[in-house]
């Protein structure tokens, strides 16, 4: 594009220093360098064992849940409210499906049957939620109880899940081909998201010069693209990397985790709902004097927090293959702290869907990295719990400052 289309304000955009630029926005990319440095930490720590491709794998596959989970509970947080009962909810959903299998229900019908029964726990929150007002921290908190002990009744002391397909939905990969040691189908989708991103980011920036908005200078772009494009190239080789002499690749549980990051993005990003979300959780009383329903968006966050919570319970279920009254302690937990390291304030109408990922990442690299290492589960709660209260610290303060 020729300088003479390029607007003053577009000039001033440009004359943006590439080191001012960097520390303006430090909160917003300081995330992801606290997970790059959580994971250097881990794979000297785990003597390289971190960044083995098969531990990769298992890093999406353990902690899909902790991902899932945080979108819903990001709406949430982000509308003011809190779920407190999600990990009851896994349990209960999971133990009904096993024992639907148990009867001899086939595999996708138990799927279609936990789905709904997500949604009905969804719009039974959001009902006393939304329509009578009950706060969501006692709403959920009731939740947890009532769910739990739900899921006593119904899955007892354990009811495996020997489905082959069912199982498959947690530990198989993309059928894919292989090119040498290499899965061909990761080679392609890695090289997809590197154009996809760095088509994205110059078509941004056109856009913003088009128009006459401040653009940021193309060496802040470059660098950017240049940092997208070599940490989505390692994750792809070491996904390619990945598997046995059968299979490899993409494991299915990352193509249901990127189906849902994609829709639920573009859902809080591009419709009304997610604009109405974030009005909702800015200023309420605002929102409703626009012509917000706020009622009808409580309930909808909820509705969708049950269905994210049902494939959560899917993927847990199909990973374990039991149901059993324990599983999903204190999944709400790890949701929740997802969301606050990953910048989603803790006053609401601030969040974003990748924040909320990385956070999640975070959290799962904590996971997967202390239990390589051997570490007490009582340590690694320890160590999750000031995490998240350094991450909510950090969050107030730099607001502090700017304030």
């Amino acid at each position: 594009m020729s300088t003479a289309t390029v607007s003053p304000a577009a000039k001033k955009g440009e004359e943006q220093s590439l080191k001012s630029l960097l520390l303006g926005n430090m909160r917003s990319y300081g995330i992801y360098l606290a997970l790059v440095l959580v994971i250097v930490v881990f794979q000297i720590l785990t003597s390289g064992r971190l960044l083995n491709p098969n531990n990769v794998v298992a890093l999406f596959q353990q902690n899909a849940y902790v991902l899932i989970a945080a979108i819903g509970m990001l709406m949430i947080i982000i509308a003011t409210h809190i779920d407190l009962s999600v990990g009851s909810v896994v349990a209960f959903i999971g133990g009904v499906g096993a024992l639907a299998m148990k009867h001899g229900v086939p595999w996708w019908a138990a799927i279609l049957l936990m789905i709904a029964i997500g949604l009905v726990i969804g719009a039974w929150h959001g009902f006393w939620v939304a329509y009578v007002g009950v706060p969501g921290f006692v709403t959920t908190l009731g939740g947890m109880l009532i769910f739990r002990g739900l899921a006593t009744v119904v899955a007892g002391e354990s009811i495996p899940v020997s489905n082959a397909a069912f199982r498959a939905i947690s530990k198989d990969y993309v059928p894919t081909i292989f090119v040498g040691p290499y899965a061909l189908t990761a080679l392609i989708v890695g090289i997809a998201a590197i154009v996809l991103v760095i088509w994205s980011q110059l078509t941004k920036r056109a856009k913003a010069v088009k128009n006459g908005l401040p653009a940021q200078p193309m060496s802040f772009v470059v660098l950017k693209c240049v940092v997208a494009a070599l940490a989505i190239g390692y994750v792809t080789y070491l996904l390619a990397m990945s598997g046995n002499a059968t299979q490899g690749g993409i494991p299915i549980v990352l193509v249901i985790i990127g189906v849902l990051v994609c829709v639920y993005y573009f859902v809080l990003n591009r419709m009304v709902f997610g604009r109405n979300v974030y009005a909702v959780g800015g200023n309420r009383k605002a929102a409703i004097l626009s012509g917000i329903d706020t009622k009808k968006v409580d309930f909808e966050i909820f509705l969708n927090m049950g269905f994210l919570v049902s494939i959560a319970s899917i993927i847990t279920l199909s990973r374990l293959a039991s149901a059993s009254a324990q599983t999903g302690m204190e999944f709400e937990m790890d949701a929740i702290a997802a969301c606050f390291i990953g910048g989603t304030a803790v006053t609401g109408g601030i969040g974003t869907i990748p924040g909320a990922m990385v956070g999640a990442l975070i959290m799962g690299v904590l996971n997967q990295g202390l239990s390589i290492m051997g570490v007490d589960a009582a340590w690694v709660k320890t160590i999750k719990g000031l995490v998240v209260i350094a991450a909510v610290a950090y969050d107030l303060l730099s607001k502090k400052k700017k304030g």
